[in-house]
């Protein structure tokens, strides 16, 4: 769905409507920016873990954190993720750009309800780390306690998504500078044990099916 203020002004070739390219890019993507306005009439940018739980956007810190009792009060926020594939290289660099989906939403967050918390926060865990909420302890309740959930609906937002090649002047193309795309991806390595793991411990299937990539 778009609505008035989320109508691309430029490069509008790249706008996709398809709710269900949203959700795929909302469903791949761990992190997200959240902007919103300080209590002293600035803007602050929070880079924060999300997850998608259908209709709408989950994100959780710490109830001390400032921006998100900020975020709490239903005041306007504006979350972006981005997934950056490539970079278009043209033979100048006016016409170099990258390819990439990116996604801005607009709206409000209210705290998930106490209740519904512990299956938000599995949520959010399984999003990170698919089967790991079997492998782990369930949280305490002082925990709990120490954690805020916000869910903001998916009701007003732009999707773009660039995936061509470079689109160089004609007089560009007659020249010997090389054109073409690097492939970019975000490439899980071998995972590291803590170092105050016990002896014997193995890497479980979580772990394991996240570091395949």
């Amino acid at each position: 769905m778009t609505m008035p203020n989320t109508e691309l002004t430029r490069l509008r070739e790249h706008a996709v409507t398809e709710r269900a390219e949203l959700d795929r890019l909302l469903d791949e993507v761990l992190v997200a920016h959240v902007g919103l306005t300080d209590d002293n009439g600035g803007v602050v940018v929070i880079p924060t873990a999300m997850a998608r739980d259908g209709d709408g956007v989950l994100v959780h810190g710490s109830t001390g954190a400032g921006w998100m009792r900020r975020a709490a009060t239903s005041r306007q926020v504006c979350l972006t993720v981005t997934d950056l594939t490539g970079i278009i290289v043209a033979r100048s660099s006016f016409e170099s750009s990258f390819r990439y989906r990116s996604a801005v939403l607009f709206g409000t967050m209210t705290p998930v309800p106490p209740d519904d918390v512990p299956r938000a926060l599995d949520l959010l865990t399984e999003h990170f780390l698919p089967g790991r909420n079997a492998e782990i302890r369930r949280p305490a309740r002082r925990e709990l306690a120490a954690t805020i959930v916000l869910r903001m609906p998916i009701g007003q937002w732009s999707l773009k998504v660039s995936d061509g090649w470079p689109e160089d002047d004609e007089d560009d193309l007659a020249s010997d500078t090389w054109a073409g795309v690097i492939p970019l991806r975000l490439r899980p390595d071998d995972p590291l044990p803590a170092p105050d793991l016990r002896p014997g411990i193995g890497v479980p299937p979580s772990v394991r099916t996240r570091s395949a990539g």
